[in-house]
């Protein structure tokens, strides 16, 4: 992240909550359905809202969907708008799954400050979707892990955040992904911009708003010499770069 390059304010910046009409969404993979199997006598279980270890996704089936802080009350909380600055509708991680009144309800992990916000969202406003890519940092050993269908298909060294501007831990998730012309400006080829925020930094390009971007300069890798981004050598950042958005990104210390 380095401030002085002002086109990125554009491109990372937050999506304000609005009323705004609603904008169709092209899903990157197949809506995700889960079975309702027979029990005995025929009759029809209540089948689990969400599958054990599988990452799971909410499609917005509409720009700006109703967010509640507690799925009992009457009136939702706020609208959230979903569509990031490149014009695409974001999905959000779904962190856990309840019904009431007989009507499912999702706790989705939301891009907003602080870091690791989250609301509830109904079940008629969303699709679900499974995502079977994963992304891992570890700021300990500066590393990137890259898994599909839970193999390790690709892992290398990166740049991250000094002492006094670290790279935020916490679950995240890819919100949008900004491609550039020149592989030699500050953000690479590419930068992959994450549902959370740098922790020091909120008067910044984007308010903060961490990425996993792309270097030309390989002196960037295995060091602590970022504004709290990950630095990913432009050559392996290629293979990141088809990754959809929703894609769970973990960093640990």
């Amino acid at each position: 992240m380095r401030k002085h390059l002002l086109a990125v304010v554009a491109c990372l910046s937050l999506a304000a909550c609005t009323s705004r009409p609603a904008d169709e969404v092209a899903p990157d993979q197949p809506t995700f359905v889960l079975g309702a199997p027979t029990g005995p006598n025929g009759v029809e279980p209540q089948p689990p809202l969400l599958p054990e270890g599988v990452d799971v996704l909410a499609v917005p089936s509409e720009r700006v969907i109703s967010m509640w802080k507690h799925p009992k009350d009457t009136d939702s909380t706020f609208a959230l708008d979903t569509k990031n600055p490149m014009g695409t509708l974001s999905p959000m991680l779904i962190e856990a799954a309840k019904r009431r009144a007989g009507e499912a309800w999702y706790r989705v992990l939301l891009p907003l400050r602080p870091n690791g916000t989250s609301a509830w969202v109904r079940e008629r406003d969303v699709e679900l979707r499974r995502i079977d890519q994963r992304i891992e940092v570890d700021l300990s050993e500066r590393e990137l892990r890259y898994y599909v269908h839970g193999d390790l298909e690709e892992h290398f060294k990166v740049g991250v955040g000094t002492d006094a501007t670290p790279t935020g831990t916490g679950m995240f998730y890819v919100w949008v992904k900004v491609d550039y012309a020149s592989p030699y400006q500050p953000y690479g080829i590419a930068a992959l911009g994450l549902s959370g925020f740098s922790p020091v930094l909120s008067e910044w390009p984007g308010g903060g708003r961490m990425a996993i971007h792309g270097t030309s300069s390989p002196s960037d890798l295995g060091n602590a010499v970022s504004h709290g981004c990950v630095r990913v050598l432009n050559d392996d950042l290629k293979s990141l770069l088809d990754v959809p958005l929703g894609t769970p990104v973990e960093i640990t210390a």
